[in-house]
């Protein structure tokens, strides 16, 4: 029994990637005509605006989660298994009451989102997003608590990015509501999420039996939740405070340049945040039996799928990338270099990712003073190399590529000191990297620059498969062993752990 259970743990971290991937492909999907429709309808500026507020209202409903996107599991692990579904509802009670308050602040003192004083009272209802978002991390983080990943995938990859590319597009078209489209859709999309996920969690865990709020436990929950959620906020925060801080010295325009790269760019990133939701109950089970060796294997293992798929995606967004902006608009292509280094980032920010999934529930003050470390690190590199352009004379589209630059920068910094850190309390080695990441890189480049000589369209239809073609071939046949190799294989006997 016991030789079976790195093999169940294998077998549940490679059916929640197979998903995770598959959702990657339909996020991709569904989130170019998103980025084609506010491109080339709204335009940079509106884009720009958009962005400010959702940088604004996402982070405070992650705040508003009280970390129980990691943390649930480790509740749900240590609790009453009776009625587990008690335990979500104290957290999703909780979320829901300082969501409320955090919307009503925000309706009444709507500055925070909207720096320039440029909305409409429509845009203002963005704030109804808060309780949403925060109430849908809660539902989807109980789902993967029993293995669950296809709510998540419907929800985060099929329900909102079809949503809000459907609504904008109507709503443009709609004159009474046209200047406030984006932040509509994106409500709708958000509401939309939300529903399909209480949908599945209502059917796995039902409603709640003798269960009532008990205010002295919801106060022990939220200063035990404080530094999870802080983290939470600032991992997610190192991805938004680029924008932020950009928003201080370029014009709204260039916002909106670095906004739609940042789109680009945060697809490969939903390969490893994807995987956070099923790493969390396979990691507490572990520590649960102090199995450290299995943790440290499971880390590297992930760690290494995760850089290997989103190597290959960045080369082939990102070695075209003059197409790829410009199918957004011909003016979008300025933010290609920008978009160029946001991938980069990406890609070594991934160690620390899979590291943080372990340190959460063994160190979190010290991942805490880390991940604030890291926040720190990014908005000082990002001012100074900001006006380093600025000094230099260049203009807009450099002082994005500097924003980038300084998130990679901050972001490899971040990897390496977690990756140490989790070493020395597991007493287990941590890396991901592997040589044949090198190996397959080399090729791809050559042949992406090879698709750069051809026509716009003929670099994106036959440039982005054979950059992926090549790049998968040798990280197939050169890079993956048989473990890695359960990542796609679906006839294991026991693929189907915790299904209910």
């Amino acid at each position: 029994m016991t030789d079976a259970k790195p093999d169940e743990d294998l077998s549940a971290l490679a059916k929640g990637g197979r998903q995770n991937f598959f959702g990657f492909i339909l996020r991709l999907v569904a989130r170019l005509p998103f980025l084609f429709i506010a491109g080339r309808l709204y335009g940079p500026d509106a884009l720009g605006r958009f962005a400010s507020a959702l940088v604004v209202v996402e982070l405070v409903a992650l705040l508003c989660a009280m970390g129980e996107k990691r943390g649930l599991a480790q509740r749900m692990a240590e609790g009453d298994q009776s009625h587990p579904a008690n335990l979500v509802y104290d957290g999703m009670l909780l979320a829901l009451l300082f969501s409320a308050l955090a919307a009503a602040f925000f309706w009444f003192v709507p500055a925070p989102l909207f720096p320039s004083g440029d909305y409409t009272e429509l845009d203002r209802f963005i704030v109804l997003a808060i309780p949403a978002y925060a109430l849908t991390e809660i539902v989807l983080a109980a789902q993967a608590y029993k293995y669950d990943i296809a709510t998540t995938v419907r929800a985060r990859a099929v329900i909102e990015p079809w949503t809000i590319s459907i609504m904008a597009g109507v709503f443009y078209f709609l004159p009474a509501v046209s200047d406030s489209g984006l932040a509509l859709a994106y409500l709708a999309s958000i509401y939309a999420g939300l529903a399909t996920g209480l949908w599945s969690f209502f059917r796995s865990y039902g409603r709640p039996r003798g269960w009532r709020p008990r205010p002295a436990y919801m106060g022990r929950l939220t200063m035990r939740a404080l530094p999870l959620a802080t983290a939470d906020a600032i991992e997610w925060g190192t991805r938004r405070i680029d924008i932020f801080i950009l928003g201080l010295f370029a014009a709204p325009a260039a916002v909106g340049v670095y906004y739609i790269a940042q789109q680009v760019a945060s697809l490969p990133q939903k390969l490893k945040t994807s995987f956070e939701p099923i790493l969390g109950p396979v990691i507490t089970k572990n520590l649960k039996t102090k199995n450290y060796q299995a943790i440290a294997s499971q880390i590297c293992q992930v760690g290494f799928w995760i850089v290997a798929m989103q190597a290959g995606i960045a080369l082939a967004l990102g070695v075209p990338g003059e197409a790829v902006m410009g199918l957004v608009g011909p003016e979008f292509v300025g933010g290609t270099g920008a978009l160029a280094f946001l991938l980069a980032a990406e890609v070594v920010a991934a160690t620390a990712v899979v590291s943080e999934a372990v340190l959460v529930y063994v160190a979190r003050v010290r991942n805490l003073w880390i991940s604030i470390g890291t926040i720190a690190l990014q908005a000082v590199l990002t001012v100074v190399l900001i006006k380093a352009m600025v000094a230099g004379g260049y203009g807009e589209p450099y002082k994005a590529a500097a924003a980038a630059i300084a998130l990679m920068l901050a972001l490899g910094t971040a990897s390496l000191v977690k990756a140490v850190l989790l070493s020395r309390i597991l007493g287990q080695s941590i890396n991901t990297f592997r040589w044949p990441l090198v190996w397959a890189v080399a090729p791809a480049v050559l042949v992406g620059w090879a698709a750069t000589q051809l026509p716009e369209w003929a670099e994106l239809i036959v440039g982005i498969p054979a950059i992926l073609g090549i790049y998968g071939y040798i990280i197939w046949t050169r890079g993956f062993g048989p473990e890695d190799r359960v990542l796609f294989r679906r006839n294991l006997d026991k693929d189907e752990p915790g299904r209910t």
